[in-house]
């Protein structure tokens, strides 16, 4: 194990030797994609003419107002939104013609933009004036953000709601309050469920209370029901009839649907067993973070993301998940003292980064190039699955040792 230990010794030094240099260059790429990315999807969002502009926001404001003029939306294919998800859009949505509904989306991404920004920047501890600077463009300069916001998708109105939530679940003490506004959080970041969904594992088992949980399952019947009340099918059958159209779409390898379970399984014809293999996937997934629930809750919420993003149907601009695992890397590769550790996370960090740098290499370079890119971002997505665990299992393990002599005297 020493030459392993003073190779990963040897990198981290040859890091901090040159990371002086290395910073601003890597700032002054972020900065002008970040700029650049972010004006042109904006200028999307709010400006180009159809069909691109706003595709996905268009689709949604029509299905939603159809929704409570009581049409039946679902025998659109494209209609994947359970009923709740129409209920919590209203206030964006339901109220205003298209023109409108661009603005007050845009003002509001621009602020959630913020937000996660202002959160990343907190969460990953950055020191110095350069990591804060990097950290804070990581949403801002990543593909998967603009073009969420182009597209007039929910990633970026989402995210911050997902991360502020989780993180308040490991509070010491549990006021009425206080869970109140972690669950209105975590509601809110279920305006996507094939996203967040998984994610509700991690609401289950961390808290130190039942109370967040039972709170957002008790508010989301609820809107369940509000939106079922606006269609002339039960619950249960919009339920099984926005499943289908996920099912359906999911297995479809179209442009921008790529690296996922669904996708892959649709390829081979197999997509009628995307279901119960996803089903079995997250059940594994919740086990796990059963499991290891005492851990840092980045370790957790790094893993959700990845297994979120391998085995759920998603679209390219759903890869917003992924800044989630690139904190908790940059946590582990700024604070551990394990130097393996430490410079393994460093080193998937920098991959990572590079892979989600706008505009990303999908749409950017030709085939069979954006195949390539692609294949290799999963192997980085399963690379830093594995890692994760990992070091949650060492987290858990070192844990468990340290409470058994407490537990015996």
């Amino acid at each position: 194990m020493q030459p392993e230990s003073d190779a990963n010794a040897r990198l981290l030094s040859w890091w901090a030797d040159r990371r002086d240099r290395v910073l601003p260059a890597v700032i002054a790429v972020m900065a002008v994609a970040a700029a650049v990315w972010l004006a042109y999807e904006f200028w999307r969002l709010l400006f180009q003419a159809p069909p691109m502009g706003a595709i996905d926001l268009r689709h949604r404001h029509t299905a939603l107002h159809g929704w409570f003029a009581r049409e039946l939306v679902y025998t659109r294919p494209s209609v994947l939104d359970p009923p709740a998800t129409h209920v919590l859009l209203w206030p964006l949505l339901g109220w205003n013609d298209l023109t409108a509904a661009r603005w007050v989306w845009a003002i509001t991404s621009a602020a959630a933009l913020a937000w996660t920004s202002a959160l990343t920047v907190w969460h990953t501890r950055a020191a110095s004036g350069g990591e804060r600077a990097i950290v804070a463009l990581l949403p801002l300069s990543a593909y998967a953000f603009g073009a969420t916001i182009g597209n007039g998708q929910l990633g970026v109105l989402l995210l911050p709601l997902l991360i502020a939530g989780c993180v308040r679940l490991r509070a010491t003490h549990h006021t009425w309050r206080q869970d109140l506004l972690t669950a209105a959080l975590l509601l809110g970041a279920l305006v996507k469920p094939n996203l967040s969904a998984p994610f509700v594992w991690i609401v289950l088992f961390v808290s130190r209370s039942l109370r967040p949980a039972l709170i957002v399952a008790a508010a989301y019947a609820v809107l369940t029901a509000i939106g079922a009340a606006f269609q002339p099918a039960d619950p249960a059958t919009l339920l099984r009839q926005t499943l289908a159209n996920a099912s359906a779409i999911g297995a479809r390898a179209v442009p921008g649907n790529v690296a996922n379970l669904h996708v892959w399984l649709g390829l081979f014809g197999l997509d009628a067993l995307a279901f119960p293999i996803w089903a079995l996937a997250i059940a594994a997934l919740g086990a796990w973070v059963y499991r290891h629930r005492q851990v840092d809750v980045w370790l957790l919420l790094g893993v959700t993301a990845y297994a979120t993003l391998l085995v759920t149907y998603h679209r390219w601009y759903d890869d917003v998940l992924l800044l989630l695992p690139t904190i908790a890397l940059f946590r582990i590769a700024r604070t551990s003292e394990d130097t393996r550790s430490s410079a393994t996370a460093g080193i998937l960090l920098a991959l990572t980064i590079a892979f989600t740098l706008a505009p990303g290499g999908l749409f950017l370079f030709p085939a069979p190039l954006n195949a390539i890119y692609v294949a290799a971002q999963v192997l980085i997505w399963v690379a830093g699955l594995g890692f994760l665990a990992v070091q949650a299992s060492t987290t858990r393990e070192g844990a468990v040792t340290r409470a058994r002599p407490a537990a015996h005297a």
